[in-house]
């Protein structure tokens, strides 16, 4: 089971986020990324969202780092960990224009790019962009398939319900010759839309025991990931508490984790991954 980050700073989600991240800059961001490329983490992630709602601040909170510049970022001062989007909200966006950008990233970053998407939950999000609420899962299927067919190739071409389009040449796009593509949600259609067109599932929300549940209604391919959140854990303080949750995420499904660490400091923080890195070693 491998281990990746739920970056700190860059998403704040109120009662998950330590403190020290509301201040936290690019030096701390720096910090944390260099412990975790070199302590053999698997990936960092950034979320997207343009605007949140001021009433929905105080349970999602409303620090959202922009992923293609905050990932950009991170490629620039680490060497192996993989970049990962948790998630895109495939609807806010043109597959060509994910596959442009995205690629550019995977690209900069030596073929680092890993894909998690979602297909929103935000009406006032999408309303304020001009994005379509309606008909969003079947948009964001349509998606899918357009990114499978144009993520890693120059001339991308493809005919679907929402999106139809050749001749066209994107370049540069994805080193990667499959750009892994997770699926974000909590329900058995995030879960069955992964199977069907990704490489991964990415829950939230969700039990162990309901995870474990609804994976066994699946066929899951051989390779398929499941990434599970760890919830905030401290592991210089708490070692058994730790290995009890790895040990329950394995249990589950999981095959990583995207862990949050509790810390004092970015210093603190890259300490913690230390003895994480440590006590997962030895689980």
């Amino acid at each position: 089971m491998r281990l990746g980050l739920s970056t700190p700073v860059v998403v704040q989600v109120p009662g998950v986020a330590s403190p020290w991240e509301a201040e936290a800059g690019p030096d701390d961001l720096r910090t944390v990324a260099a412990a975790a490329d070199a302590l053999g983490y698997d990936f960092l992630t950034c979320s997207e969202h343009v605007a949140v709602p001021v009433a929905e601040a105080a349970t999602r909170g409303d620090v959202y780092w922009d992923p293609l510049s905050t990932l950009g970022f991170l490629a620039a001062h680490t060497r192996r960990i993989k970049l990962a989007t948790a998630v895109l909200v495939l609807g806010y966006h043109h597959p060509l224009e994910i596959a442009k950008r995205y690629g550019t990233l995977d690209r900069l970053s030596g073929g680092r790019l890993v894909l998690g998407v979602g297909i929103g939950s935000l009406t006032e999000e999408f309303d304020l962009i001009g994005a379509q609420w309606s008909q969003r899962a079947a948009r964001a299927d349509d998606a899918l398939r357009a990114l499978r067919a144009s993520l890693s190739v120059p001339e991308p071409e493809y005919d679907g319900p929402f999106y139809s389009y050749g001749g066209m040449s994107v370049r540069p796009y994805a080193q990667a010759a499959r750009v892994p593509i997770w699926v974000g949600g909590k329900s058995i259609q995030s879960l069955r839309r992964a199977v069907r067109y990704g490489d991964g599932w990415l829950p939230f929300a969700l039990r162990p025991a309901q995870v474990k549940e609804m994976l066994a209604t699946v066929d899951a391919p051989k390779g398929f990931d499941v990434i599970l959140a760890s919830g905030p854990l401290d592991p210089m303080a708490e070692n058994s508490a730790v290995r009890r949750r790895l040990d329950t995420l394995r249990a589950a499904g999981a095959t990583a984790v995207s862990c949050t660490v509790t810390a004092r400091s970015a210093a603190h923080y890259a300490e913690q991954l230390h003895r994480l890195r440590e006590l997962a070693d030895t689980a």
